[in-house]
């Protein structure tokens, strides 16, 4: 992982914000807001292409203050009384240098007619860390989506289909990167048919590139005291558009399961105007895996920065975006997302943990390298060992997330509960529901299914490599342990008391048994003395209570999010994922295994962009990593 170098700003004496990195403005001395209605907005003849739109996708390359984006989300909001009923838009943006939090305040104030905008942004705004970063601003239907890196390899890994393009980079002669043939190229292939693109830089190799790319560009009067600018559209379509666009069928679907993954994906689906129907055995919802009173949420972090720690990343740092959204609504599940320690296991484990924090440069505000003394004043008790502290982590109520997420989709959801879903078989273009007796329960064009491991009972998914996991927590009374103020973990987990009870686990096991055992409550005493020794001095295995749980787990630890594979197609030797063969209508949010607290909300968020043709939220290389056809496809090459 290459750290982010975050940009300095400074602002010259006639008010012009100014990047220390390039020696350049970030807009133009005769008014920021201005050149960006005059330059970007009129440019791309908005907002009048976006009326009548239920969907808008603009592109910028160099993010930078976040002015142009401003003053796009500010036009479109007041739109809002012409557009289409749950009309979006999306605006994704690339940035090598995010400037900070601070610095974006003292900038913002520049602007007080955006205030308000710009309020909800920095109140969003993400740490600074590499790849995609999903904001939604629900009031106004605008989604951001900040592409932390260089611009090349962002717009590589992003799957998009653009309407208009923002090109905002600094001087070609001091930033010639964001002005290169090769990214050009790329944003062509992102286009729409009908793209436009607009620029305030003239220069002739500029010129010659978007023509190259094919874009046809033209000058246009420029703002204030520069003469010129570039208007331009695209006149070669690229053969194959990055996205198939829109659901053909009704907005509606069927999700099977209402735990995390499932009430997820229902609330996702409900924030676009999808109607959702969800089925489970359980009275109410989080009645299997996501019904323990707490569990814990950080980041995993490797030395190699490999696709797993990388999308866990992307998933924990997006939890707390999406449920700050849930408390601003009046929702706010209960959590406490102030901190979680790692404690080291041993030596070895330690000097790791410290190698990777210095060797990424991890900023503080995600993780860093505590010893023994600073682990345990932070903590508020002695710690067995060194560990890592992770700011944004913490520990969370999964049922309250659970019942959040389905009052968030208020009269689009519909939650039923006590029903068995015994079969799914195809019914023409959709799925049938069977109860036990046969009967049908529902029909539907999509289907969800997030019911865990069981969903390999379905025979449609009885193919798929998951498998159930058993895992019993401990539940600890209140006041038997030495005071401690946070959640931490090593092998196993502890959180702070949640009504009354401090969580204490988990075990792996491979068996069915669904009552609690004394040796797995004696296991669990034993992760407490690894990390605080001498706590459980007073506590009996035997004395304690507990809850059993089954998480689903795939091989290889990631979720399955995404369309599934069809079992019988015959496959090619070349076949790659965009080629699988798949079953009409059929999707999986399944695997989450320990993680369902980090993985349920992005993984919701990516596959209701999938359902509804819209910019991903991940990169390519981790939407195949997710993909739940990547089993079947690896089986295919090894010749099984």
């Amino acid at each position: 992982m290459a750290a982010l170098l975050p940009a300095r700003p400074v602002i010259a004496a006639d008010g012009t914000p100014r990047s220390e990195t390039h020696d350049d403005v970030y807009h133009s001395a005769d008014g920021g807001p201005g050149q960006a209605r005059h330059v970007f907005l009129a440019g791309n003849d908005l907002p009048a292409r976006w009326a009548g739109r239920d969907r808008f996708v603009i592109l910028e390359n160099g993010f930078g203050t976040g002015l142009n984006f401003l003053v796009t989300w500010a036009a479109w909001a007041a739109t809002r009384a012409s557009r289409p009923a749950n009309a979006r838009l999306h605006y994704l943006a690339t940035e090598k240098h995010p400037i900070r939090r601070d610095d974006l305040a003292a900038l913002h104030a520049l602007w007080p007619e955006l205030a308000t905008q710009s309020a909800a942004l920095r109140a969003d705004w993400p740490v600074p860390m590499p790849g995609f970063h999903r904001l939604e601003f629900a009031a106004d239907d605008v989604i951001l989506t900040l592409m932390l890196g260089d611009a090349a390899d962002c717009l590589r890994q992003l799957r998009a289909e653009v309407d208009a393009f923002h090109l905002d980079g600094f001087d070609p002669r001091k930033n010639p990167d964001m002005w290169s043939p090769a990214l050009f190229g790329r944003c062509a292939q992102l286009a729409a048919p009908d793209a436009t693109l607009a620029t305030w830089c003239v220069a002739g190799p500029v010129r010659a590139a978007l023509s190259a790319a094919g874009f046809a560009v033209e000058k246009a009067p420029g703002y204030g005291r520069k003469r010129e600018m570039l208007r331009g559209r695209l006149a070669r379509p690229h053969a194959a558009p990055a996205l198939s666009g829109r659901p053909t069928h009704a907005r509606e679907a069927v999700i099977l399961g209402a735990g995390l993954a499932g009430c997820a994906g229902a609330e996702r689906l409900a924030a676009r105007g999808w109607r959702v129907r969800v089925f489970d055995r359980h009275a109410g919802p989080a009645g299997e895996a996501s019904g323990n009173l707490a569990g814990i949420v950080r980041p995993l972090l490797s030395r190699d920065d490999n696709r797993a720690s990388r999308l866990n990343r992307a998933c924990f740092l997006h939890a707390a975006r999406a449920w700050n959204q849930l408390e601003r609504a009046g929702l706010a599940p209960l959590r406490g997302l102030d901190g979680v320690l790692q404690i080291a296991r041993d030596d070895d484990h330690e000097a790791l943990l410290r190698a990777i924090a210095a060797e990424h440069g991890l900023p503080d505000d995600y993780a860093r390298a505590l010893d023994p003394d600073q682990a345990g004043a932070w903590l508020g008790t002695t710690v067995a060992r060194a560990g890592c502290l992770y700011p944004g982590g913490g520990w969370a109520n999964p049922p309250s997330l659970c019942q959040a997420w389905l009052d968030a989709g208020g009269a689009r959801i519909h939650l039923s509960g006590n029903t068995v879903v015994a079969g799914i078989e195809r019914a023409g273009d959709g799925w049938r529901l069977v109860g036990a007796d046969g009967a049908t329960l529902a029909e539907t064009a999509t289907l969800i299914l997030a019911t865990g491991a069981s969903a390999r009972l379905l025979a449609p998914a009885a193919e798929l490599p998951i498998a159930a996991i058993r895992g019993q927590v401990s539940h600890l009374p209140a006041g038997s342990l030495p005071a401690f103020g946070h959640a931490l973990c090593r092998e196993g987990y502890l959180t702070p008391a949640v009504d009354g009870i401090h969580c204490l686990g988990a075990t792996y096991a491979r068996d069915g048994d669904p009552e609690c055992r004394l040796a797995d409550h004696a296991e669990n005493l034993e992760r407490l003395e690894q990390m605080l020794p001498g706590a459980g001095a007073d506590l009996a295995a035997a004395r304690l209570a507990g809850r059993v749980g089954f998480r689903a787990a795939a091989p290889d630890r990631l979720p399955l999010v995404g369309a599934l594979p069809d079992p019988a197609a015959q496959l090619t030797r070349a076949a790659r994922l965009a080629e699988l063969p798949r079953l009409p209508g059929l999707h999986g949010l399944l695997g989450y295994a320990s993680r369902g607290l980090v993985w349920a909300a992005l993984a919701a968020e990516t596959l209701a962009s999938q359902l509804d043709g819209e910019p991903m939220p991940l990169e390519a290389d981790l939407l195949d990593s997710l993909d739940p056809g990547r089993f079947r496809l690896r089986a295919h090459r090894r010749g099984r």
